[in-house]
């Protein structure tokens, strides 16, 4: 038997509470893609990372949720920075990971914020309110008064953004099934849906993420999406053509896990030329795993 240590992390928490627990394993360079499984599926989490050295870059990560590997995490990968940053493996300022979608930045601020670097966004489909209705159990005529369309997108895991209008959002009712089928067909990980909030807010817009097709029912964090939201709205809201974008997320609420997401698009003529998500995360346990060998 052999052992593994697993930390066990809230990503995108909101004053040190809520956010979306991930696992986290260093050290990871001797474990099978089998025995990454199993651990995931021991942690029970969404997703869980694991750390390995590299010899181009400072860091390898993989994500796997209890179904199978995924190319990229969001909140696992600030979960994983995070717990480098406290055991004091990696230090402020920035760091390398290599991730199956993609060599990105991640930098550590001081006060320990963890800022990730997401590929440049691809618009890859859109879809009628008419197909997605009946996915989120609110009519199309519903969908339609957001003036919005439903688009799927991708900074690195490819999410259904789906705009609805304000005081909807906690309407929401998932068919897992239909969702589960849909995602599959279409080759997307979940749906964003999300509501704009209005100027006396703190937050750009409140969200709720579903990805049944990987066992994910609702997540109350998710970063990747994030950046596929604000690639999203500064698409179609921003009328500005060299400038950076700010925005503020919030996730969870629903669940009682309220987390907060930022992200930041910079625009060179018009075009996006940098993604970056951002949030705290705070270790609360950690877990011994055996493995048969």
């Amino acid at each position: 038997m052999k052992q593994v240590e697993a930390y066990l992390v809230n990503s995108f928490v909101l004053g040190g509470l809520g956010g979306n627990p991930a696992g986290v394993v260093l050290n990871a360079e001797h474990l099978s893609d089998a025995e990454k499984l199993h651990i995931a599926q021991v942690v029970g989490f969404s997703e869980t990372a694991f750390v390995t050295r590299d010899k181009e870059v400072d860091f390898e990560l993989t994500f796997y949720t209890t179904t199978g590997e995924v190319d990229f995490c969001g909140h696992a990968t600030l979960a994983a920075f995070s717990v480098m940053f406290e055991q004091r493996i990696v230090g402020t300022g920035k760091s390398v990971q290599r991730t199956k979608a993609g060599i990105l930045e991640v930098r550590i601020e001081a006060n320990g914020k963890v800022v990730m670097q997401q590929r440049l966004p691809e618009f890859l489909d859109s879809f009628s309110y008419q197909d997605i209705s009946q996915l989120i159990g609110l009519d199309a005529d519903v969908l339609a008064a957001s003036k919005l369309p439903i688009e799927a997108v991708t900074t690195g895991l490819a999410d259904m953004i789906v705009p609805v209008p304000r005081g909807y959002l906690d309407k929401v009712k998932l068919n897992e099934a239909l969702m589960t089928e849909f995602c599959k067909k279409h080759n997307l990980v979940g749906a964003h849906v999300f509501e704009l909030n209005d100027a006396s807010s703190n937050y750009t817009a409140s969200c709720r993420n579903f990805a049944p097709l990987f066992g994910i029912p609702e997540e109350s964090a998710t970063g990747s999406a994030s950046g596929a939201l604000a690639c999203y709205l500064t698409k179609h809201t921003n009328t500005e053509s060299n400038t950076t974008i700010d925005y503020l997320f919030e996730q969870g609420r629903v669940m009682g896990c309220g987390s907060e997401i930022s992200a930041s698009i910079k625009l060179e003529g018009g075009l996006v030329s940098e993604v970056k998500v951002g949030g705290f995360a705070q270790a609360f346990d950690k877990v011994n795993i055996l493995l048969e060998l």
